[in-house]
């Protein structure tokens, strides 16, 4: 405990899932957390769960305004940032015929975009050192059907870890990737699938996974608490994938 004593930082999909468990745990390694969320149900479980002590911000991850008044809300909270996890996005998965302009644009700006602008809006308040996580996944690296925008996007992230990395380091900002696989999250429920497809879909997606397993929103969020920690301050521009050896087949 205590990896992360008197460390501010910002998780950005942080009212629910990865993002609201990896709040939690950097709670318990003593930072002091702000993070955002887009539904009010979400914003409202978020205060439930959190009470005061943290800073409950209610933004749209796509819009690139938003990013601007995230980055003026941390900084009036705590001056300086240490570490941010960009965490937010969705997960819209169609066959490519599917697809129409509004729907790519809106997973692009949410996914990709979005970050991209929150990070530049948070480099007059990143302290130096100061750790950027970001959310990429295993589809970055798969040729999964009805991926295609999801993977872009998602390569895109794992891109910026490498290429922040090289333009900011020198400032003393270093920035790495998660990559999850099939992690057990709302986001699952999602995905437009009544149950009984919902739950086939389940099966074959564990069938895939030499783990035999989702993955637990925890384990993602042990690994981001490393990666935002000084234990990791020698990692820089590098990706953690988190998979149960999915990638690996």
């Amino acid at each position: 405990m205590g990896r992360l004593q008197g460390k501010t930082a910002l998780i950005t999909g942080g009212t629910s899932g990865i993002g609201l468990v990896t709040a939690q745990r950097f709670i318990e390694e003593g930072a002091r957390v702000a993070v955002t969320g887009v539904s009010q149900k979400g914003i409202d479980a978020a205060h439930a769960a959190f009470g005061p002590e943290v800073t409950i911000i209610q933004a749209d991850a796509g819009d690139v305004g938003a990013q601007r008044e995230i980055a003026a809300k941390v900084g009036a909270a705590f001056g300086k940032l240490d570490i941010a996890f960009l965490n937010a996005g969705v997960a819209d998965l169609r066959p490519i015929e599917g697809w129409d302009e509004a729907g790519f644009d809106r997973s692009i700006a949410v996914d990709l975009k979005g970050p991209y602008f929150l990070v530049q809006a948070l480099l007059p308040i990143l302290n130096n050192p100061a750790s950027l996580v970001l959310s990429g996944s295993i589809n970055a690296h798969l040729g999964m059907p009805a991926t295609s925008v999801y993977s872009a996007a998602k390569a895109g992230m794992v891109s910026l870890a490498r290429t922040f990395s090289g333009e900011l380091i020198g400032r003393g900002i270093r920035a790495n990737v998660v990559s999850p696989g099939p992690i057990d999250t709302p986001l699952n429920g999602k995905l437009g699938l009544d149950k009984e497809a919902s739950e086939a879909r389940a099966k074959a997606v564990v069938a895939l996974v030499p783990a035999g397993r989702f993955g637990q929103a925890v384990e993602v969020a042990n690994a981001v608490v490393f990666l935002a920690s000084d234990e990791a301050r020698f990692i820089v521009g590098s990706e953690l994938i988190i998979d149960g050896g999915l990638g690996i087949l």
